[in-house]
């Protein structure tokens, strides 16, 4: 082992202290199979000086700068000072320096408006990024070479990769943790602190819309109906007649109400039931699989790769608790 993966945390006035807090957070529980670290993560700002946060609190660091040049993955928390970034699309003098430390092949990670640095250094130009969902639509007039997603947690682009807002940045670095070491490192890191491994849907969810003017008009029935079929075959127009909808009326306010489509949020339901009888039970994988309305066991194996990247077989030996 040559050593752990070095993220360095770059600190700027007006920092979000939750969203500093969660590189450490995360990639800090990360360990290998000898339990030791597998990231180091330090924070720095551009001059090594105390930054404010949008608290009623400073935070003073070790470092300046010049760190980003030792830096495997670089990763910009949202600021609420972010300045001619935010409204005129360029870098300021301090903070365009600031990255010229930083090496070619440096993992670039922005945690909510923390794009807007991304974008305004050029990095962004001709790619898919998100943001904190109010503030897309400013995001792409500035920076109208960037592909804006407003409805994703987050975009994974390779070498750079952009988070939604605030929590989405745990969503994020769990990817990243997910993506260098696998799974089980992953969910344990999740478990440790206590949030999901991953979360269904986008930032769309997050979105406050207007209620439903009657109880009746949302969509909250039929998915509890349809949480208790899962074993059943579900069509879209199946849970449309549950809520007494037309298939597109239903279409869209599910969406609205949930942030994603009806096959899709069923889809992960069931696996995220299949998940539990993995974990829980000695039910052979067939009968997993019709239990969760998959049909068959190879079915029910596509669906979880594709969710988790991982078979029902390698999931059930990694998470089924010993009898």
């Amino acid at each position: 082992m040559s050593g752990p993966h070095r993220v360095v945390v770059l600190a700027l006035n007006g920092v979000i202290p939750f969203e500093l807090g969660i590189p450490a957070r995360i990639f800090g529980r990360a360990l290998d199979v000898e339990d030791r670290p597998l990231y180091e993560i330090l924070t720095c700002t551009i001059d090594g000086n105390p930054v404010r946060t949008d608290a009623d609190f400073s935070i003073s660091v070790d470092h300046g700068s010049e760190l980003l040049a030792t830096a495997d993955t670089v990763v910009i928390p949202a600021s609420y000072e972010l300045g001619p970034a935010f409204d005129e699309g360029y870098l300021s003098p301090e903070l365009a320096a600031a990255f010229e430390h930083i090496r070619p092949g440096t993992r670039l990670v922005s945690i909510c408006t923390g794009s807007y640095i991304l974008a305004a250094a050029g990095l962004l130009d001709g790619l898919r990024a998100t943001t904190h969902w109010r503030n897309t639509d400013h995001f792409q007039r500035v920076y109208p070479k960037v592909n804006v997603d407003p409805d994703v947690l987050f975009v994974d682009e390779g070498h750079i990769l952009t988070s939604a807002g605030v929590a989405s940045g745990v969503d994020l670095c769990l990817h990243i943790v997910r993506r260098d070491h696998g799974m089980e490192v992953a969910n344990t890191v999740a478990r440790r602190c206590v949030v999901p491994p991953w979360r269904d849907g986008g930032q769309a969810q997050y979105i406050r819309r207007p209620l439903a003017d009657k109880p009746s008009e949302s969509t909250a029935d039929a998915r509890h109906w349809a949480l208790e079929h899962l074993g059943d075959p579900i069509t879209l127009a199946d849970l449309a007649t549950r809520a007494n909808m037309s298939v597109r009326t239903f279409s869209r306010r599910f969406r609205d109400e949930v942030g994603t489509t009806p096959n899709r949020w069923l889809t992960s339901r069931r696996v995220d039931r299949a998940r539990e009888l993995l974990e829980e039970s000695d039910l052979s994988i067939d009968a997993i699989a019709a239990r969760t309305g998959f049909g068959t066991a190879t079915s029910m194996r596509q669906h979880m790769n594709e969710a988790l990247g991982v078979s029902p077989s390698a999931y059930r030996r990694t998470f089924k608790a010993p009898a």
